[in-house]
């Protein structure tokens, strides 16, 4: 209980945060704490969580994360609200990661004005193909994962099984067309915060027919996959 009325004090000293919300949504947790299940000790962890992220979200930019909301139900983690433009969409997502206790990440961020209509068109195109894919590929737990695609790169983030669940993912996400390359910052299962520079890997060759993606292809290998680190995506 000392830790639950911390994580609520917290809460409080956070920019954009009533104390009249605040007390509401608080007061609202307690009561169904007991009943949802994991009890308080849940319900104060997603007190927690909520707090850490919007922290992450002030230290990094207070105006361009103003319009968001993060709700979080026993490590699942929504995140809703408006952005200026697709990069701080991917930026609001891979902070939310880094917070310890996040199990997933349902992203539901909208842009409200970004240049090139047709080509945010695209990028969710490729999401939502990939996202496709990656759902009904056996050998993938696609929960796990969150994509977001911002100029035909892929920003994949979540939490891995293993090794080969990850080159699975990404071999198929390298194979998508209109892919440009794909940028990972996932973690595998017990492992701490992941770096804040992902892995960098170059889209496949893409000059045959879209049906030879590797979401249609259950032999495509991912031996040859090899990240390319020279650059550095997340440079603050």
């Amino acid at each position: 209980m000392k830790k639950y009325v911390l994580y609520l004090l917290v809460l409080l000293m956070l920019p954009g945060c009533t104390v009249l919300g605040v007390v509401a949504g608080a007061g609202a947790a307690v009561g169904v704490g007991a009943a949802r299940e994991g009890g308080l000790k849940s319900t104060a962890s997603d007190i927690r969580i909520k707090a850490l992220i919007s922290d992450k979200w002030f230290k990094y930019d207070l105006h361009t994360f103003s319009k968001l909301n993060a709700t979080v139900n026993q490590g699942r983690t929504l995140i809703t609200g408006v952005v200026q433009n697709p990069e701080d969409r991917v930026e609001a997502v891979r902070l939310a990661w880094q917070v310890e206790g996040v199990t997933q990440v349902i992203n539901e961020i909208r842009v409200a004005e970004s240049e090139g209509v047709s080509g945010y068109v695209k990028d969710q195109w490729i999401t939502t193909r990939l996202r496709t894919a990656l759902t009904f590929d056996k050998n993938v737990q696609s929960i796990n994962y969150s994509i977001d695609t911002v100029n035909g790169t892929v920003y994949l983030m979540g939490i891995g099984q293993n090794q080969a669940e990850l080159d699975r993912v990404i071999d198929v996400a390298r194979n998508t067309s209109n892919v440009k390359q794909v940028v990972s910052y996932v973690k595998f299962a017990g492992e701490g915060q992941v770096s804040s520079q992902g892995e960098t890997y170059e889209a496949a060759p893409q000059d045959v027919g879209e049906g030879s993606s590797a979401a249609n292809d259950n032999t495509a290998g991912s031996a040859d996959i090899e990240p390319v680190r020279e650059e550095v995506i997340w440079n603050e």
